[in-house]
This record gives structure tokens, sequence and C-alpha cells, in this order.
């Protein structure tokens, strides 16, 4: 699976290795982008304190504080990344909260020992690789008959795609476009039989996720553009309820594994 990785593991160590912690997802007045994600959570995941979950690519475990502290799921993080597992650890210390950690590569590793969980998912993680299928299959692995699985990936589609293009050309040079795509979806869906519970691009328009590599003094003035741009949709709310693959920020998917439920 190596040959399909748009990322190195490298560039995952040296992302974490500067991250300051602690770091915990929460609802903002200050990022209604991420407000409209965890709406997604809140309205399709059940809440029971009997439940497990497991995040793919969790490090540094910034969302499983949000599934632990509002839906008291037991929560588990897997990460290939060593910084990546040791600053989850750092994190769920600080945040105060009780989870365990794989350090596997989910494609290289034997994963055959671990449990099954009754919710896996991934946020920013199956648009690193080329066989979109493949990712999901592995997803599936880990998931219990009957439970549920939630993917969610940004979009650079559309206008983003033109933007960042300009402003951020090796950040779109790791990213699966095609994976954005939620027609693409489809495939995946009717070949594991998974169940649709909500499906959409979400967020409305959101410069957030833009940002720009090279100081050329036109990329600057682009990215101050649409940091201005930035105010207005974030006084405007009801932009939030417009959404496209042409211009939405984020994409995501909440599905039921066939099978029995345990």
């Amino acid at each position: 699976m190596k040959q399909n990785r748009l990322t190195k593991q490298q560039d995952w160590e040296d992302y974490w290795d500067k991250l300051k912690l602690p770091a915990e997802i929460k609802k903002s007045k200050n990022n209604l982008y991420l407000n409209e994600i965890l709406k997604i959570f809140d309205k399709f995941l059940p809440k029971n304190s009997n439940l497990s979950i497991l995040e793919i690519g969790g490090a540094p475990g910034q969302y499983l504080a949000y599934m632990q502290k509002n839906f008291h799921y037991k929560i588990h993080a897997l990460d290939y990344s060593s910084i990546g597992c040791r600053k989850t650890k750092e994190n769920f210390d600080l945040l105060n909260l009780k989870g365990i950690i794989y350090q596997r590569d989910l494609f290289s590793h034997d994963l055959s020992d671990l449990p099954k969980f009754d919710i896996v998912y991934s946020q920013g993680f199956i648009e690193h690789f080329l066989d979109l299928e493949k990712v999901i299959e592995k997803h599936l692995e880990l998931l219990k008959p009957g439970g549920i699985l939630l993917i969610g990936t940004p979009n650079f589609l559309g206008i983003n795609h033109l933007v960042l293009k300009k402003l951020a050309p090796r950040l779109i040079a790791q990213h699966n476009l095609s994976s954005m795509d939620i027609r693409n979806w489809e495939n995946f869906e009717k070949r594991f039989k998974l169940k649709v519970i909500f499906k959409g691009y979400i967020g409305g328009f959101e410069p957030r996720i833009y940002h720009y590599e090279n100081r050329m003094f036109l990329n600057r003035l682009i990215y101050i553009f649409f940091r201005g741009i930035r105010i207005i949709t974030d006084n405007l709310k009801f932009l939030r309820k417009f959404n496209s693959k042409y211009w939405s920020g984020y994409v995501i998917g909440v599905y039921r594994k066939p099978g029995q439920k345990q």
C-alpha cells in the first residue's frame, strides 16, 4: 500500500512534533465551520457510555476528546506516527481523558489482535491515499457488524482547488481529489453494502482551509483577500446552509455496516 500513499511518515512526525497541547475540538462562536461538523456528530451518533469508538489517524485525540465528553464513549486512537501517538497520550493526560492508543500502520501491520469497535471513524485521513475502496475496507475490518462508520475529508474541489493550487501546490499534491467527489463514494457503498445514514457537503464556503506556502506578494494578497471574505461568512450564518462540492469546506458520510448489531 506504500505506493498509494500521498504522504510520508516523516511528514506526520514533523507535523505532530510542532503541535502545541492541549488540543481539543469543541463548539465555538468563532468557528462556525467546525460547528457544522460537530452538528453531524450530535445528530447521527448515539449517546451510550457502553459503546467503543476508534479514530483512525487519531493523533492528537482532539476529536476523541469531544467524543468522550459529549457521548461518553470508550475512546481509542490508531496512528502510525510515533510522535503522534506520544502527543496523543500527553493530550489525553492533559485533558484528563481515559483512552487507549495503538501505534500501528493500518495497511502494513497485523491488526487481528485488536478488538472490533462499535464506531470507527476518520477525519482527514482517506484523502491521503489513492485507493479509496481499500482505505474504507480497512476501516470496516475494525468495525463490528451493525456498527457505525463515519468518514470526513476537507473538500479541495471547485473554487477551493483553484485557490489552493495557486497558494499551496504541495498541499494539493498530498491529497487525492477524487476522494472528495461524493459521487465516487457510491462505489464503496455498493461494494460493502453500507446503509447510508447521512452523506453530503457541509460547512458552506470556508476560507479557513486556505493557507499559502510561497511567500510571493500576490499569494499573500490573495490570502488576505479571503481572510476578509471569512469575516463576511462568519457574520452571515445563513450562508452555512448552502453547500456544494464546488465551494463547501467539508464532506462527510455516516454509514451502518451490514450485519446484526452485537
